[in-house]
């Protein structure tokens, strides 16, 4: 069987890039790096049966991973209900020679419920359609031979309220199409009996110090771990410590990470027995410190590296109209985040989804600040059930743990416009201990409970002044909406939707001159940030300021420029 996109929308340039030999073939994992791998994105066999089907005797054809299986590209685009269950399978050579190690089967994300199968047998499952997931299968598997992989899934989307940002069944306005499934990268790491588990970096521009935590896995009395910060090849600290100890490692003059000047310092680390290294990871770090200050005028300012910094950004839904959840080209992942710096923008809020972690990767190599959503289920007068808030909490905990070491998340967003918000405040506390060097914007619109760091408010088209600060920084979540229509860059639906529509060109451009100058003396009067909404059309939504395909700017790139420049006043 030949793969082939699905026709009937508009495509992105990056889909006639697109190889089902070879999708998405860039390492997955920047942050905690190893040199042999195995990448399973590919053509799997798959098929949509029952819910009660516990098995497969026959499959419905081939699927592109990591494509959700509602996308053109998956080459499927079939809907997932929830009375159904997707099954995925397809076979691997696992090389000889990584008999004798451990080998983790790695899943970026699927959504929802995943459970897993090798040669037959039922290796795990997990919830949640955001975050990673690994799970050892040494012992299922026979090295230097072909092996069997299954995985089933479940997603409840329209009756369950799990977590899952703007996706629905019935797509409309502001919703978007639901996906379900693998929608991230799959793959294989044979890694030692003992070995690095996960990285936790913490800088602190006061000390010039950086803190870093090893969590590894088997080791004995004796085992050491030497761990090096490096500028370029060349070596700036080194120290050798025992792995169970948080290190500290001084760096003289430290080069500070910000969008100006996004310096990345590189970690290499080596966990030792007896002078033999068992285990080598690589990573990276960007020392800076985001935090809350007043202004000579008793303003709340949000600082980075002590110095205020006003944030203009766009909301960033995510969203591909061939890929749906999933980026066609590791290229098309970075124009959005390119293509945003480009025309004058510091920040991007990452709206109700959390993305692969390349994207992240690339935003710290950029220097593009993000405010990250914590996707939000259910509507805000549903009640969440006792296992519901269950799943909120572990997802918050993963994401939290998953995006730590990115200098460029500066501010957690755990509630969006109160869908499915509860406990407003004990969430805050938890975020609080769990990562005390970012900010928490608790409640982005609507049902503010006066914590948090800052008080943030939506408002169509706007801008406008948040009141009720108490000691908060001011924030527009949301605002702007303009929307244009651009003939033959769209997605085909009936209704096109926007907050504000333009019947021009020339008449977009004015209006958004006008949200411009409205927004300027509200930064000399205290305001710190401001998300337009957004920077593409996304289904039937027409106000970004790109078309959905990426291919037409509405508004001239070098005129944005000049507007939003005019932003970044001294404060």
């Amino acid at each position: 069987m030949t793969w082939s996109p699905v026709e009937g929308q508009i495509m992105t340039r990056w889909a006639k890039q697109l190889s089902a030999d070879n999708p998405l073939p860039e390492y997955p994992r920047p942050q905690l790096e190893r040199e042999t791998w195995l990448n399973l994105n590919g053509l799997w066999n798959y098929a949509i049966l029952p819910k009660k089907c516990k098995s497969v005797d026959s499959y419905d054809g081939e699927i592109l991973v990591p494509f959700p299986i509602e996308s053109a590209l998956s080459g499927v685009k079939r809907k997932l209900r929830p009375k159904d269950r997707l099954w995925y399978q397809r076979s691997v050579s696992i090389p000889k020679e990584w008999s004798g190690q451990k080998l983790l089967l790695h899943f970026g994300a699927v959504d929802w419920e995943a459970t897993v199968h090798v040669n037959g047998k039922r290796v795990g499952s997990h919830h949640g359609g955001y975050v990673p997931f690994a799970f050892e299968i040494s012992k299922f598997v026979n090295f230097g031979a072909e092996n069997d992989i299954v995985v089933d899934v479940l997603d409840p989307t329209g009756r369950g309220r799990h977590e899952r940002g703007k996706q629905t069944l019935h797509p409309y306005m502001i919703y978007y199409t639901a996906v379900s499934g693998i929608w991230q990268t799959v793959w294989l790491e044979p890694v030692p009996e003992t070995h690095v588990k996960s990285l936790k970096i913490t800088p602190d521009i006061d000390t010039s110090t950086v803190r870093i935590s090893i969590n590894c896995e088997n080791i004995k009395t004796g085992d050491k771990v030497k761990v090096s910060i490096l500028d370029d090849d060349n070596e700036v600290v080194s120290i050798i410590d025992n792995p169970e100890h948080e290190l500290t490692l001084k760096i003289p003059e430290p080069k500070l990470w910000n969008p100006r000047s996004p310096f990345l310092y590189r970690i290499i680390v080596q966990l030792e027995r007896n002078g033999q290294v068992l285990d080598e990871v690589t990573s990276y770090c960007g020392v800076r410190k985001i935090g809350l200050n007043k202004d000579k005028d008793g303003h709340v300012r949000i600082e980075l590296n002590d110095e205020p910094i006003f944030q203009y950004g766009t909301l960033d839904q995510g969203y591909w109209p061939d890929g749906l959840y999933t980026a066609p080209t590791d290229e098309a992942l970075l124009f959005d985040i390119e293509i945003t710096k480009k025309i004058g923008f510091n920040m991007i809020r990452k709206h109700v989804k959390v993305e692969p972690l390349r994207w992240y990767y690339h935003c710290d190599r950029l220097g593009m600040l993000v405010w990250q959503d914590m996707p939000n289920g259910g509507w805000y007068i549903w009640p969440r059930s006792k296992s519901n808030k269950k799943y909120y909490h572990e997802e918050l905990e993963a994401m939290i743990s998953t995006l730590y070491n990115s200098p460029s998340v500066i501010v957690w967003v755990p509630f969006n416009e109160g869908w499915g918000q509860f406990d407003t405040r004990a969430i805050t506390s938890k975020i609080r201990a769990l990562d005390p060097t970012r900010l928490i914007d608790s409640a982005s619109g609507w049902f503010d409970k006066g914590v948090g760091d800052v008080r943030d408010i939506h408002v169509y088209p706007g801008p406008k002044m948040p009141k009720k600060l108490k000691g908060r920084a001011a924030v527009i979540g949301e605002f702007g909406g303009l929307g244009f229509n651009v003939k033959d860059h769209v997605w085909k639906a009936r209704f096109k939707w926007s907050y504000k529509k333009s019947k021009s060109p020339d008449k977009l451009l004015a209006e958004y001159k006008d949200l411009m100058s409205n927004l300027q003396p509200l930064i000399k009067d205290g305001l710190c940030a401001a998300v337009y909404t957004q920077i593409t059309d996304v289904e039937r939504e027409i106000n970004g300021l790109l078309t959905y395909d990426r291919e037409i700017m509405k508004i001239d790139e070098k005129e944005l420029k000049k507007l939003h420049s005019s932003l970044f006043i001294e404060l």
